[in-house]
């Protein structure tokens, strides 16, 4: 009888497949991604903003100070989220969106198609802004009353009905507000922010501009408070949905079969953060629940990438070939439908659920960021590479002027500085930051607004040539057509 037991029990685990639920029960995924949010939260030291859903959520979690995209614009980074690979190796360079029309290659194997092949339900709810629709294909798509996908409390209910509708199979849902990206109106911000009643099940948590708290890499004056006060009342709305969302899982019983990841596509929508790998435009919120953690409230300084975030869920959901503590990289071949180079591809980041509640774990010291486009008329290539608290850019473009985002451009705080003839924003001069040097190396630990550029100190060479040869190692492993601007410019 023993013996027959035991062969019963070894047949059945040569039948669990990497597609199929284990017996410890489904392994859920939620992935909320902000748009253009920074470190604008109570859980991240802001004592004027309310986000009391989000601060829930980094008490029963991780959050990383340090972590990093690699591209610090909206459909470029989102690129790198559901592929885990930098955006310079799958083609999708800038924006996806009307005349901008940047795509992936069409042999990439998304996050989506991954998980759908493994037996998960998939859906997205909010913003997509990716291409072509059948590289990153979800099962379902459910953006019915979302109102420019600003009303997370309605995005939240449709997850819930979603989430609700299928008990036989795992799910993943792809969350994204367009909160808090700059909107139209009058003001270049508002967002129907001044209407109480435009947002049906939000209450508008609004903000005094003298209140506000202004960023160091800002000029702090009345039209920038302002925008900032209306930039903190689109976080609370935010918040108040992924409030609902968490406690859906709660109610639908899933709050302990899932793993919910909170982040942000790239960095405040004004000149300074976004669309810039200075760290107010990279260095951005993340903050992961792990259900099987036992720790709560950690924080975690390893120097994690949003090419990251896609090995991590793989590894999460048992998906693909993988190698304690750390995933191996898969290959995957597509089928091409119409153009673009069809070769096999890796992750180019790694899992860091074994060191999740780890504080300081070691080998997690290096990272990578790479931004080519935003819209097709903002050509300024630019690679970094990070190890320890040393940053180097490489401004392929330089001397050309750095370019700006249109809705960056005609921001009233912008506007301002442009009308003023403000010598500087923010600490840096406006000389030196639309002028940049080619060379760009910064040490974080004493300059961490990255004022002193090292590059040309003879103090720093050996460590300038240290990052330029592991920079230029990182293009050559991840194909980037850029690596050749080291040979012939």
């Amino acid at each position: 009888m023993i013996l027959i037991r035991f062969l019963l029990v070894a047949i059945s685990v040569l039948m669990i497949t990497p597609g199929s639920i284990v017996a410890d029960g489904p392994k859920n995924v939620v992935l909320i991604v902000a748009d253009d949010l920074g470190f604008q939260a109570g859980c991240f030291g802001n004592r004027v903003i309310q986000t009391p859903n989000l601060d829930r959520l980094a008490e029963e979690g991780v959050w990383f100070p340090r972590a990093h995209c690699t591209t610090a614009s909206c459909s470029a980074s989102r690129s790198v989220l559901m592929t885990g690979m930098q955006n310079h190796s799958i083609g999708h360079y800038g924006h996806a969106h009307g005349s901008n029309h940047f795509s992936t290659y069409e042999s990439v194997k998304s996050l989506p198609v991954l998980l759908a092949e493994n037996g998960y339900r998939t859906c997205s709810i909010g913003k997509y802004h990716l291409a072509p629709e059948y590289v990153y294909h979800f099962e379902d798509y459910r953006n019915a009353g979302v109102q420019g996908n600003r009303n997370t409390v309605r995005m939240a209910l449709n997850a819930k009905e979603w989430i609700a509708e299928g008990k036989s199979r795992p799910f993943f849902l792809y969350f994204c507000p367009s909160d808090p990206h700059r909107g139209g109106g009058p003001d270049g911000f508002s967002n129907h922010n001044e209407d109480p009643n435009y947002y049906p099940g939000v209450t508008p948590v609004k903000y005094s501009p003298a209140d506000v708290i202004v960023p160091e890499w800002m000029n702090d004056t009345l039209i920038a408070r302002k925008e900032l006060a209306e930039y903190y009342q689109s976080i609370s709305r935010m918040d108040q949905g992924i409030g609902v969302l968490l406690d859906a899982l709660d109610e639908l019983g899933h709050a302990d079969d899932t793993l919910v990841i909170f982040l942000s596509d790239n960095g405040p929508p004004w000149p300074g953060a976004k669309t810039n790998l200075y760290e107010p435009g990279s260095r951005l919120p993340l903050i992961v629940r792990d259900p099987d953690l036992k720790k709560q409230g950690v924080k975690n300084n390893a120097l994690v990438m949003w090419t990251d975030i896609t090995p991590t869920i793989a590894d999460y959901c048992g998906i693909g070939d993988f190698e304690a503590p750390v995933i191996r990289p898969r290959e995957n071949t597509g089928t091409l439908k119409t153009a673009g180079p069809k070769r096999p591809y890796r992750f180019h980041g790694r899992s860091f659920l074994p060191v999740l509640d780890n504080p300081n774990p070691q080998g997690w010291n290096e990272n990578y960021a790479s931004h080519t486009f935003h819209e097709i008329t903002m050509y300024y290539p630019m690679r970094m590479v990070m190890q320890d608290d040393y940053k180097y850019i490489f401004n392929i473009a330089s001397p050309l002027p750095y370019p700006f985002a249109s809705d960056l451009q005609a921001c009233p705080t912008w506007q301002e500085v442009l009308e003023t003839q403000a010598e500087n924003y923010g600490k840096r001069s406006v000389y030196d930051y639309v002028n940049r040097q080619r060379h760009e190396l910064y040490d974080l630990k004493s300059d961490p607004h990255e004022l002193k550029n090292l590059a040309t100190d003879p103090k720093y060479q050996a460590t300038l040539k240290s990052l330029q040869k592991k920079l230029q190692a990182h293009q050559e492993r991840t194909r980037d057509p850029w690596r050749s601007k080291w040979d012939y410019e």
